[in-house]
């Protein structure tokens, strides 16, 4: 383990294997001219139930005005819709199109071909280990914040 310089930072290690993982991700979703964001948007909305601006910007981890863009390109393209929420029809909801779907549909499999070289890179207990390791540091500071 590198103990000096950049190496040393947690979140500098983060960002370098984001980066790599989703460097890869993105040559996967460029056959369907989708970008990593506007594909994590998708799978949000997957659900079919709709999701409201703020929510979706917290489940993708995007700041508004960017998702905001991200959302206009994607029903731009049909993929994603503006609609009534399920659960007020008062409120407004972003949904995932069939065309959408059909998109997803289409890309699941290299998606999951991408996790697999991973795992086949990584080891694959490594890599669930990996996953709840993260979560795990997830939840640890979103509790540690909200004490604060």
């Amino acid at each position: 383990m590198t103990t000096s310089g950049l190496g040393s930072s947690l979140a500098y290690l983060l960002s370098r294997a984001d980066r790599s993982v989703n460097r890869a991700l993105a040559a996967v979703l460029a056959g369907e001219e989708v970008t990593v964001e506007q594909w994590r948007i998708m799978r949000a909305l997957a659900d079919g139930h709709g999701d409201s601006m703020g929510v979706l910007a917290e489940a993708v981890l995007m700041p508004a005005p960017t998702l905001t863009k991200a959302v206009d390109r994607l029903i731009d393209r049909a993929l994603v819709y503006r609609g009534p929420s399920m659960g007020d029809r008062r409120r407004v909801a972003v949904l995932v199109s069939d065309r959408g779907a059909e998109l997803l549909a289409r890309v699941d499999g290299a998606v999951a071909e991408h996790h697999r070289l991973i795992a086949l890179a990584f080891g694959q207990e490594r890599t669930e280990q990996l996953m709840r390791d993260l979560e795990s540091l997830v939840e640890a500071l979103d509790y540690a914040e909200l004490r604060a």
